[in-house]
């Protein structure tokens, strides 16, 4: 028998207030031996309590209520906790989906990975010791020896990651379950982590369980995948079926979702409705209020498992043999959209700027002793320059750490600049009085990276969009209505509207909203003062895949039909793709590459640029893509390397890199970048980092 993992008919409810929540209801599955089985999903279907019920580390309000768990044909369900402390770190080990609040603040990494150690193996110091190095060089961790006696904080999110999984590798185990192990990593050290797993995997014959919402992801590393919605797995087939012929409508939508270049010029689809409560008992499909080929038969019988091939099942009364439904129209009827637009064109703007950057200097002291002397700087950015038409997106991409967030607050005046020149509308920003600036604030907005954070968790929604309008004392509109609780009440409803929500949702308060939501609540928070220029921080990087869609037509809408400029800071290219006209790329507080985004994308030309293009998981394999693996990770801004800022990771570093920082080599009109590899262009303009 080859089966590591056989669950059956499992059930965990979580014991609410209100009514028990099914998390997980009748799933079964297997995983064998050196196998990588993907379990993908959005937010909300049981993903992550499937892997904590295989764990037993329900939260205290979770039971399994029915199933079994068998490892190597032993039931872990039925086991006492002190037989499950045997099993978990030796022959289940867990990734957590969160390092920084799964790594313990006052143990340093090497103390961490030891009481593992102590667990499962009767080890020497010595060779515990020996050990522990062995794992974070085998993780890639720099300076192992001096960096296990150091503590979580002073590592970095991708560092962080790699200790998770030295820890979970300590015990050698046989299955590794891995919850959204790359969910906020950049794609750099996204490719660098699941490289780890697969090499990690081969050597030692694991098996892993990825549980996770990227298909990218899914199809570079999983052998079989089962989509999991509302409790239930939904559709299981191998890697080579599910992204050849997906069955399920639910992943079909799933793939019509995806931002992609060829989807430019119209809206994404979108799944219309909302994922159903798992708090009631469900009779027909689970799916059938939001998919197009639902008929009466899916709300009233429960569907069954079909097969389309002999390795290929969908739990879907349209593949039953009694059923009409013409499998080969899938893929068309799946693009159906379920927005109020039918595409969305873009309009001709003016070519006039709106914003001009020139060589923006950011740089934070270093403070060291009791007098608090300065002995440093960070420079967070380094002589940056850039230019924003009016109704156009210019994509800000690089790694975490680089200073794009940075960037984007100094444009606004949120951080002071050290030097340099932000003029908008021909109007200098940098050294602008208070009270001038705050007279301009309506015209630029920040939509932040977390809407959950940047809202004020005691303040209602009409609340928190009135209180900007006021501030900025934006004229009410003519049509108010004197008789309502809010003099702008009107407006808001049509703004809520605008944004996708319901009007009613105004009296509510930001934790009764998903994430989603949240994000539409931030950004009709910014566009209640008319802003023309929308700077947004990773609006997307945290949500699902139909939010993301959802988000992304409604950025695109506004800027259709609002005119707005948009300065969009990211690291997901794909979204890149879809969205922005032009694509800035920066390193270490620099842009080493820029360009209209078919320049870029199409015929990268900066190492760095190259690098990061190569390491986006894709969904559709071509034979010559090839992961350029950079190695180390990004210096620190403190003690930015000399020269080209990139040497001391490039794979085609020369003397000349080491010693001076490149001019600029052009490739068009609108194409540039900074690199020995081409032409030196010696001009007045080569001060543009």
């Amino acid at each position: 028998m080859n089966e590591l993992l056989e669950i059956d008919n499992l059930e965990t409810i979580l014991h609410t207030d209100k009514a028990p929540v099914r998390a997980v209801d009748g799933l079964s599955l297997k995983i064998s031996k050196g196998e990588t089985f993907a379990l993908l999903g959005e937010s909300g279907c049981g993903k992550s309590m499937t892997a904590l019920s295989i764990m037993r580390l329900l939260p205290d309000v979770g039971e399994i209520v029915a199933g079994s768990i068998r490892i190597n044909d032993r039931d872990i369900l039925q086991l006492p906790e002190i037989g499950m402390r045997k099993i978990r770190g030796k022959q289940i080990s867990m990734i957590f989906q969160e390092p920084m609040l799964s790594l313990n603040p006052v143990l340093t990494i090497a103390e961490q990975i030891n009481e593992v150690l102590k667990r499962h193996f009767n080890l020497t110091p010595k060779a515990a010791q020996d050990r522990i190095l062995e794992l974070l060089d085998q993780v890639g961790i720099p300076d192992p020896a001096r960096r296990m006696h150091e503590y979580s904080f002073q590592f970095s999110g991708g560092m962080k990651q790699r200790a998770m999984i030295a820890m979970a590798l300590a015990g050698e185990p046989e299955l590794l379950i891995a919850d959204e192990p790359t969910t906020a990593l950049d794609v750099t050290i996204q490719a660098q982590v699941l490289q780890l797993m697969r090499q990690i995997q081969q050597r030692n014959h694991m098996a892993i369980l990825l549980i996770t919402h990227d298909l990218g992801v899914v199809s570079e590393m999983a052998q079989r995948i089962a989509v999991m919605y509302a409790g239930e797995i939904v559709e299981l087939a191998t890697r080579e079926d599910f992204f050849a012929h997906p069955a399920h409508p639910y992943s079909l939508q799933l793939f019509a979702s995806l931002p992609e270049k060829q989807k430019r010029n119209q809206p994404l689809a979108v799944i219309s409705g909302n994922v159903p409560s798992l708090t009631q008992e469900f009779i027909g499909c689970r799916f059938a209020d939001r998919c197009q080929h639902a008929t009466q038969r899916c709300h009233e019988i429960k569907p069954q498992w079909e097969t389309v091939t002999p390795d290929h099942l969908v739990r879907c009364h349209l593949f039953s043999t009694d059923s009409a439904y013409d499998n080969n129209n899938q893929t068309t009827t799946a693009t159906e959209v379920t927005e109020t637009t039918s595409t969305l064109s873009t309009t001709s703007q003016p070519n006039a700027a709106l914003l001009e950057v020139n060589n923006l200097q950011v740089h934070f002291p270093i403070r060291k002793g009791f007098f608090r002397q300065v002995v440093g700087q960070v420079k967070a950015v380094d002589g940056l320059s850039l230019k924003i038409t009016a109704g156009k997106t210019l994509a800000l991409v690089g790694e975490s750490g680089c200073g794009k967030t940075t960037v984007g607050k100094s444009i606004l005046q949120l951080i002071n600049p050290t030097a340099g020149s932000v003029r908008y509308n021909k109007q200098e920003l940098v050294g602008l009085r208070r009270k001038e600036l705050r007279q301009m604030r309506s015209e630029f907005q920040f939509v932040f990276q977390d809407p959950y954070s940047s809202l004020n968790p005691r303040m209602r929604i009409i609340e928190i969009l009135t209180e900007g309008m006021d501030a900025l004392n934006v004229a009410t509109s003519q049509q108010t209505d004197a008789t309502a609780t809010f003099p702008r009440e009107k407006e808001i409803d049509a703004l809520l509207q605008h944004v996708g929500l319901p009007v009613e949702t105004k009296w509510r308060y930001p934790h009764e909203f998903s994430g989603g939501q949240r994000q539409r609540i931030a950004i009709a928070r910014a566009l209640a003062v008319n802003p023309k220029l929308l700077i947004c921080d990773e609006p997307t990087s945290a949500l699902d895949i139909s939010v993301q869609a959802q988000i992304l037509n409604l950025l695109k809408s506004l800027q259709n039909n609002l005119g707005l400029a948009f300065l969009f800071i990211t690291h997901n290219i794909a979204v890149v793709e879809y969205l922005a006209d032009d694509i800035a790329v920066m390193y270490l507080g620099r842009i080493v590459e820029r360009g209209h985004i078919d320049e870029v994308i199409s015929n990268p030309k900066h190492p760095y640029t190259q690098a990061l293009l190569s390491a986006v998981p894709q969904i559709k394999h071509t034979i010559e893509h090839k992961v350029i693996h950079l190695e180390g990770d990004l210096p620190s801004p403190a003690t930015p390397p000399s020269g080209c800022h990139f040497h001391p990771r490039c794979p085609h570093v020369m003397p000349v890199c080491r010693e001076s920082y490149p001019q600029t080599s052009a490739f068009s009109a609108t194409h540039t970048t900074h690199c020995f590899l081409y032409p030196q262009e010696h001009s007045s303009s080569d001060h543009e980092h």
